[in-house]
């Protein structure tokens, strides 16, 4: 309590550097203030915190606050302020500043790679920092996830990063506010062919062929149609292409349903695993550094629970920056690797997160970034998902872009969370970049959808 000073006693001097004037900086006011909330002993701080920020308002001019003290003393002072004043309002709300709204939460998840996050903040102990009780609940696909967090079963929710976007526009429903505080994964699928398949390395003579992507909705099935599109092929009219969970695509490879998927990890390596499928390609050698899924919730939720919604952002982004070192992934793996998370080998889970891994072709590649962690859900991500989405005619009519870019993918929130765990987070939140080798610009969008020769729009 020291650090804050009495703001009655007319023979010391508030300090200039914060709101309350009881600290050099404003950052650190605003570490103490932290502390403070989660203290169970500091109600006096915390009315000593309001009292100086009173004093300050009322006397800009400390040299007036100390002479007024002087001629009238600390008790009528108190009095007569509190007259004008609602202090004991003004510290019960301050009080109240950072409680947690819900402290149990529930979190739906698929068991896959990309909910890394999600799923080792729980085991990890990221989510009890924060004072959170969260259940993370294994879920058996998307369309139960979507459900099951729209009827608010799920407080929030791992989903793939185009599915707040298409819950947002209305596509395929009436629509509902969602937002993308934060970018669960980058990269981390792959194309993944049969094992009878393996003299069928080019794409042009997969006609005929049957592919599972996780969802209509997701980052999979835009990469497959686009990679299919670049070489000849209509997604449409020369292929096959159908939802199936991630947790049923390696039974249905073994069982000849498909001819390979373009799925998150561990299907694909998993797939390796057991005999019955090669990696035809990882997804980052279309495009490096693509968005896969985020950390999801409503609009309703994130606006009646402030300060959980932040507790699990923040919860959220420090285990992603925990995860984006390498030296930390056998650990994770480790963590994640089980029955109640992914029920998979820690050998499998391992191979995906460290890049070392066999391919189903007899090599052993070094890949480190096959998948990675960056929290930060550029804008620009979700303007390309939207014309991948108006080219494949999942969403009609004019669309803007951009602001609809920034009421979903909300790079603001992860910018500042991203401050906090020791993060750089990009000073803009729209960047060109490449797919295949085509330039995409976020500020043409319908240029580049014009550009394609094979699509619905």
């Amino acid at each position: 309590m020291s650090g804050f000073k009495n703001p009655y006693d007319p023979n010391i001097k508030l300090s200039s550097g914060c709101g309350c004037g009881g600290h050099s900086t404003q950052a650190e006011h605003d570490a103490a203030a932290e502390s403070a909330r989660f203290d169970s002993g500091s109600e006096a701080l915390q009315s000593r915190v309001v009292e100086s920020a009173v004093m300050r308002a009322l006397f800009p001019q400390d040299e007036l606050r100390r002479r007024f003290l002087r001629a009238v003393g600390a008790g009528t002072a108190l009095s007569a302020i509190s007259t004008l004043f609602p202090l004991g309002m003004a510290k019960e709300a301050f009080a109240q500043v950072g409680k947690l709204e819900k402290q149990s939460v529930k979190i739906g998840f698929i068991p896959i790679t990309c909910a890394t996050p999600i799923i080792m903040s729980l085991p990890m102990g990221f989510y009890s920092r924060q004072g959170l009780n969260v259940d993370v609940v294994k879920t058996a696909g998307w369309a139960v996830i979507r459900d099951k967090t729209l009827n608010k079963e799920y407080d929030a929710a791992h989903m793939l990063s185009p599915m707040p976007l298409a819950i947002s526009l209305g596509a395929g429903s009436n629509p509902i506010p969602y937002v993308v505080p934060a970018i669960e994964n980058i990269n981390g699928q792959a194309i993944t062919l049969s094992v009878k398949h393996k003299d069928k390395r080019d794409p042009k003579q997969w006609k005929g062929f049957k592919f599972a992507v996780p969802f209509d909705y997701s980052m999979h099935n835009y990469l497959l149609r686009y990679y299919l599109a670049e070489h000849g092929l209509d997604p449409d009219r020369d292929v096959q292409i159908r939802s199936v969970p991630p947790p049923e695509m390696v039974a249905n490879l073994r069982a000849d349903n498909i001819d390979g998927f373009l799925a998150p990890d561990p299907v694909n390596q998993r797939a390796v695993y057991d005999g019955v499928g090669f990696i035809h390609m990882l997804t980052k050698e279309m495009w490096e550094g693509h968005p896969c899924c985020a950390f999801a919730a409503s609009k309703e939720f994130i606006t009646n629970n402030p300060n959980t919604y932040r507790a699990l952002l923040r919860a959220i982004v420090d285990a992603t920056a925990f995860a984006a070192k390498p030296e930390n992934r056998k650990q994770i793996a480790e963590a994640i690797a089980p029955a109640n998370f992914l029920n998979q080998p820690v050998t499998v889970v391992e191979q995906v997160l460290t890049g070392s891994y066999a391919d189903g072709l007899g090599n052993v590649l070094k890949v480190p970034n096959r998948i990675d962690f960056d929290p930060f859900p550029w804008n620009s991500f979700a303007v390309w998902i939207m014309t991948q989405m108006k080219r494949w005619g999942q969403i009609k009519g004019n669309i803007d872009y951009a602001k609809v870019a920034r009421e979903v993918f909300l790079a603001t929130d992860a910018a500042k969370m991203m401050k906090e765990a020791g993060l750089k987070p990009p000073a803009t939140t729209s960047k060109k970049f490449s797919v295949m080798g085509k330039e995409f610009d976020p500020a043409k969008p319908d240029d580049y959808i014009a550009s394609f020769a094979i699509k619905r729009a």
